[in-house]
């Protein structure tokens, strides 16, 4: 082998590796979307935009590390009981939910409704606090670990809107396959991500429950970044136009507060 064969060799080695890995990230990342209920192999080929084959093969190579299983009545693919064994590496709460815990519990009990804390991992969102309000009918329309494509809810519209344009545009672009399982598009999540930069929060006339509203907040990391969101979910009823702006007016200020504690 000449010497500028042994140089591609070892430029085309690690990408190809690193590729894989990328490959299986990806999957894992759609898995993690399907919960316990798992996701069958036909839709993460078809949101991955990787062939069949090569779906399989990351598949089972995951599930003979015990990364995924695969489940014997439906055939779905889920998370296996290692990921969560690996992720008791690290119980300390993050920074984030360390700050955001005093917020979440005064905007919980002024508001009444639902509060959900959401932070952005990759190109999606995953739910990771929720606070249950006083009020007598309470939205949960996700549970904390719940993982979707950034843009589909209300927290998601609101990160995107808080990244400069053209960022947001190519995490769109990106999800755009993922996308149809939510009955969205492309064009329609430009447009809301395009309102909530002109109100200065996310808002949804329609929450992912039906007769429900959400609004959200975006929370920036010191260096200007979006890093999760504030929401409140609630009957369509509860979020007339003026509670709106109180609700507005309390989640943009605790957004503020978590803000400080964070960059402190």
């Amino acid at each position: 082998m000449d010497k500028t064969s042994a140089r591609s060799t070892r430029v085309t080695e690690p990408r190809q590796g690193a590729q894989a890995i990328r490959r299986a990230l990806a999957v894992l990342r759609i898995l993690a979307a399907g919960r316990e209920d798992g996701v069958p192999l036909a839709e993460v080929v078809r949101t991955t935009s990787l062939t069949r084959p090569t779906v399989h093969r990351i598949v089972h190579v995951l599930i003979e590390e015990g990364i995924v299983e695969r489940h014997g009545k439906t055939g779905r693919y889920a998370i296996g009981n290692q990921v969560p064994e690996l992720a008791l590496a690290r119980p300390r709460p993050s920074r984030l939910l360390i700050a955001a815990n005093p917020s979440l519990q005064r905007a919980s009990a002024e508001i009444g409704d639902t509060l959900f804390l959401t932070v952005r991992t990759g190109n999606d969102t995953l739910c990771v606090d929720r606070r249950i309000g006083i009020y007598p009918i309470q939205v949960l329309s996700i549970e904390v670990g719940a993982r979707r494509p950034l843009g589909v809810s209300s927290a998601g519209v609101a990160i995107l809107a808080a990244m400069p344009a053209q960022d947001a545009r190519k995490i769109v672009a990106a999800n755009e396959k993922r996308f149809e399982s939510y009955r969205t598009d492309v064009a329609t999540v430009l447009g809301e991500v395009t309102a909530a930069r002109r109100l200065g929060y996310g808002m949804r006339e329609i929450g992912l429950v039906q007769g429900t509203k959400s609004i959200s907040t975006w929370i920036k990391t010191p260096d200007g970044r979006p890093a999760a969101a504030m929401t409140v979910s609630a009957v369509r009823t509860r979020l007339g136009p003026r509670r709106e702006q109180e609700v507005v007016e309390i989640l943009l200020r605790e957004a503020r507060i978590i803000e400080q504690a964070i960059g402190g």
